[in-house]
């Protein structure tokens, strides 16, 4: 194994400290509850948004805070969800007055610690939490590792949309309302071209010869749904594709948000070419390509290959998605 790291223990706390590091304006880091907050708190009486969830899926969820988007995000081990006392302490500090949102993706850890964190802090300080789970990842409706669809790609669009709702100073129930309605309007399918490597383990996740790919891996390797030989892009955006189609929401006359995103390992080089490939598709189905964002933003360590998530998104959502964003992660509009 071949890593940038001084330690397998340190690796999140070394990382969240060059991060603070590296944005020293903008975000303030407790490296001891391992949790990035906005430098400067949003307005009193705004909502305030928190997620998180595992390590090694950077930039979510930390490089996604920021104007616009999240006001906190807690960061568990690699590939482990954060504790209930970790969220609840990010929900404590963010409140503004008018309750917060929490953003979870469907994970069974992090379902039932979310849940704990957000009773914990109902219960002493009577903070109003509300909570919108994301189940978005078509390739399987359980795992060892959730109850129904898994959380992927669409949490990343979900937490923009609900930023800029929140950032209007809209109530907890109308952010909660379009955070849910987008996720619902959201499908998902991934691909594997390699394993990724969890420094504690120091070896591949699982095998995968050079001559196949794993079509619908999860974002922490779980299996997909089938193993096949190495295709073509345009092979595989096809076969990405297709499963998202015949479960897509059907939308009332507007077309979709396409993000086509990177598992890690990588290059931008193949990501447009395999987008390219996804716009043909779209194009051919008569699916109007709104907005379209291509890049690495919820990863799976150093996992080469991607996923498509596809969102039938209204008039509301493309403005929200349109609105102002300024996080280390995603920026636009400012």
């Amino acid at each position: 194994m071949k890593k940038l790291i001084n330690s397998v223990d340190g690796v999140v706390t070394d990382a969240l400290a060059g991060m603070a590091a590296a944005h020293p304006d903008s975000l303030r880091v407790d490296e001891a509850q391992h949790i990035i907050y906005r430098a400067t708190p949003k307005d009193m009486g705004k909502v305030a948004i928190v997620s998180g969830g595992g390590s090694g899926h950077e930039p979510l969820h930390g490089g996604f805070v920021g104007t616009g988007m999240l006001d906190a995000a807690c960061a568990g081990e690699i590939f482990t969800s954060p504790v209930p006392d970790q969220v609840s302490a990010a929900t404590a500090a963010v409140d503004r007055g008018a309750g917060v949102l929490h953003i979870v993706k469907n994970y069974t850890g992090d379902v039932m610690n979310f849940d704990m964190a957000a009773e914990l802090v109902a219960a002493e300080s009577g903070i109003e939490v509300a909570t919108v789970v994301t189940a978005d990842d078509v390739a399987v409706e359980d795992s060892l590792y959730t109850a129904g669809r898994r959380g992927v790609g669409v949490t990343v669009i979900v937490e923009k949309i609900a930023g800029a709702a929140a950032e209007e100073g809209r109530t907890l129930a109308e952010v909660a309302a379009v955070a849910k309605r987008t996720s619902e309007a959201g499908r998902s399918m991934g691909v594997a071209l390699t394993s990724c490597t969890v420094p504690a383990n120091g070896k591949p996740s699982f095998d995968l010869p050079d001559d196949e790919i794993e079509i619908g891996i999860g974002i922490h390797g779980e299996p997909g749904r089938r193993r096949e030989k190495i295709a073509s892009a345009s092979e595989i955006a096809a076969r990405l594709t297709a499963p998202i189609l015949e479960e897509l929401p059907a939308g009332d006359g507007h077309g979709v948000i396409a993000f086509l995103n990177g598992m890690g390992a990588s290059p931008l080089l193949e990501l447009y070419l395999m987008y390219g490939e996804v716009a043909r598709i779209l194009k051919d189905a008569g699916i109007k390509v709104e907005r379209s964002l291509v890049g690495n933003y919820i990863t799976s360590l150093d996992m080469a290959g991607c996923s498509l998530t596809l969102v039938r998104a209204d008039e509301e959502m493309l403005r929200l998605w349109d609105a102002p964003v300024n996080t280390p992660g995603l920026r636009w509009g400012v």
